[in-house]
């Protein structure tokens, strides 16, 4: 379990105390309730890291909602788009092993997950990861945390200049929302899932990379933007 769901869980239980204390235990069972939900919601289950060279896990649980060649900087990139109910584990972590190279919040609307608008108009923050030269050299991709109807706190850990290993945690969306997958077209790529199928945060393989050339692509700008900061945490 993540450390937010001690706080929420704590504070339900001591909540609960109170109102069995003032009033009758009856009383604390709606806290009791509350606070067995959030210790689940906050739940992190450990998942088993595929090995594979060239394996690009998923960075959330989910259902995969779309899967598409679209622009981004004049250049065409894969993005895989997973939808993240209520139900699902909230916690994100890298699809691969690489460094942070840019970070970026950007506050916006809290549209459903599931409106096609999500993606460009919500709030959001965006990992730039460089992809270690042992997984393939120069690869650039993207991960994004986006809000949804429901969350309205997007939590990441990390920072540019940060390294992290395929499957690492590095934040988590609160209460349904949508995590993105973006890589450029031009990195020789295989998209191993479809819309509709359901995947594990770091353990589902969503793309498996092909032979690499010694630089790959574009997708993630060259230098952070100015608000980009050492870890989002709103």
């Amino acid at each position: 379990m993540v450390r937010d769901g001690y706080f929420y869980g704590a504070g339900c239980v001591l909540a609960a105390a109170i109102v069995a204390w003032l009033a009758a235990w009856p009383y604390a069972i709606p806290l009791l309730l509350l606070a067995a939900f959030f210790v689940w919601f906050f739940r992190d289950p450990e998942r088993q890291i595929p090995p594979d060279r060239g394996a690009v896990v998923s960075p959330g649980d989910g259902r995969v909602t779309d899967v598409s060649q679209v622009t981004l900087g004049g250049a065409m990139q894969t993005r895989i788009s997973i939808f993240l109910s209520v139900f699902d584990v909230h916690v994100n972590r890298s699809p691969v092993s690489g460094t942070i190279a840019y970070a970026r919040y950007q506050p916006g609307k809290f549209l459903d997950a599931r409106h096609p608008d999500v993606s460009h108009e919500n709030e959001s923050n965006t990992l730039g990861i460089v992809a270690a030269p042992l997984v393939a050299p120069g690869l650039k991709l993207l991960v994004r945390q986006l809000s949804g109807l429901i969350a309205r706190r997007i939590i990441c850990t990390h920072g540019v200049g940060d390294q992290l290993a395929r499957g690492e945690l590095f934040g988590m969306i609160k209460f349904g929302s949508r995590t993105e997958l973006w890589l450029p077209v031009g990195c020789p790529h295989r998209v191993l899932v479809a819309p509709g199928e359901r995947v594990r945060c770091g353990e589902t393989v969503l793309v498996e990379l092909l032979d690499q050339p010694p630089l790959v692509g574009a997708g993630v700008p060259a230098a952070p933007a100015p608000s980009a900061a050492a870890a989002v945490q709103r």
